[in-house]
């Protein structure tokens, strides 16, 4: 069973192929700048990279370009033929109410997407693209949707309800959703099997350019940091997270307009916004190692708003058993995790300083043998789980 997993960006596509047999990767790539006049792809399989400038104007082109590629490059080629592939995987962004798990795609699910666009304008319709590009590409193949917000379905109404007039959530849907729900699904899962808990109680952290937390109990998210859209939540790369909504209203009554505040909070704000130097946590750390005090601040908010998180989800909680870092932050940034999570005996987390040094590309332990509550760095793997849950859909 071969099975294709795509994820449609507004200009991008990323893509993998897996031999279930094994859960193997076979090739990997993205495609970039679509719609551009020129489109930047990169194509991984068998440890060689193939680098490609072309033109790729849409969806449809995307996809069936990265088929070609699939049956073209490699010696032999992952796929001799595009009818090998099995099913495909589809990274969907929000799935409202309407999915608690990864469904197979007909068409009620396609207007079901569709109808959640107006929850996620940035990605539902990238992701229908995607997935109607697929489809036409690969007639006949079984198309399977994973939605990042289908794991926090387990939130109670406490938890996912915003104090405001409940007309709101009635006719406008506006709640709390959750997002990241792949990779702290996967990480969740991984979580159980090292500590030997089928049903543990976790904190799990998604820390990269997105960043979100989750509470989990017995097993089930019952709390995340992200609300109805990514925006809310911990800082993140170019997203501010939480802020006082008046502050909107005191901006707009200041003269920018509504789309200027809200291009603002998503794209050049958080890391980037207070350094003012980038988004990418490496690069501010390095701004701030060489004496820049706006930068030095950035990293400070960036902990101190986790760290509040932690807090707070800890007190949900009351017995945690695993703490779990993941994303290009939380896998491979030891001063942030000790930002985090060190000084924190009283609540039963001990770090072991040589092992959050560590890098691999395995999970590991970073908290001590004595620690009340073990600290973790699991890898994340979003392309896996969606393959894990095409094959199992599909078998």
């Amino acid at each position: 069973m071969k099975i294709l997993v795509i994820n449609a960006g507004s200009s991008s596509i990323k893509y993998k192929l897996y031999d279930m047999a094994n859960q193997s990767e076979l090739a990997a790539g993205l495609i970039e700048r679509i719609g551009e006049e020129q489109s930047e792809i990169t194509h991984q399989c068998n440890g060689a990279v193939t680098r490609l400038t072309e033109p790729v104007q849409d969806a449809e082109r995307g996809v069936g370009r990265l088929v070609e590629l699939l049956t073209t490059i490699g010696q032999p080629p992952p796929l001799a033929d595009p009818t090998e592939v099995t099913a495909v995987g589809h990274r969907v962004v929000h799935g409202g109410e309407a999915f608690s798990e990864s469904v197979c795609v007909d068409k009620h699910v396609l207007e079901t997407i569709a109808e959640c666009a107006s929850l996620a304008p940035l990605h539902n319709p990238a992701n229908l693209a995607g997935l109607n590009a697929a489809m036409k590409i690969l007639p006949g193949k079984p198309q399977v949707a994973v939605f990042d917000t289908a794991y926090f379905q387990t939130m109670p109404p406490a938890a996912y309800h915003y104090a405001v007039p409940q007309e709101w959530y009635e006719q406008y849907r506006v709640r709390r959703y959750g997002f990241h729900g792949t990779s702290h699904r996967y990480i969740a899962m991984r979580a159980a099997d090292l500590i030997g808990r089928p049903q543990p109680n976790l904190i799990t952290l998604h820390l990269g350019n997105g960043c979100s937390m989750t509470c989990i109990r017995e097993g089930q998210a019952i709390d995340q940091t992200m609300g109805l859209t990514p925006l809310e939540g911990l800082v993140m790369g170019t997203r501010s997270g939480d802020i006082d909504p008046a502050i909107i209203f005191h901006l707009v009554r200041r003269g920018l307009s509504l789309d200027e505040v809200r291009t603002a909070l998503e794209k050049k704000s958080g890391l980037l916004g207070i350094s003012g130097v980038a988004r990418d946590l490496r690069d501010v750390t390095a701004a701030a190692k060489n004496g820049n005090t706006q930068a030095a601040l950035a990293i400070e908010v960036f902990a101190h708003r986790a760290r509040k998180y932690l807090g707070a989800f800890l007190a949900e909680l009351v017995s945690c058993d695993a703490i779990v870092f993941t994303g290009g932050i939380g896998e491979n940034d030891s001063a942030m995790r000790t930002r985090i999570a060190s000084k924190l005996e009283q609540l039963g987390i001990a770090l072991d300083p040589s092992r959050n040094e560590q890098r691999s590309s395995e999970p590991f332990r970073i908290s001590t043998d004595t620690s009340r509550t073990g600290v973790w760095v699991i890898p994340t793997n979003e392309e896996l789980m969606i393959a894990q849950d095409t094959a199992k859909l599909v078998s």
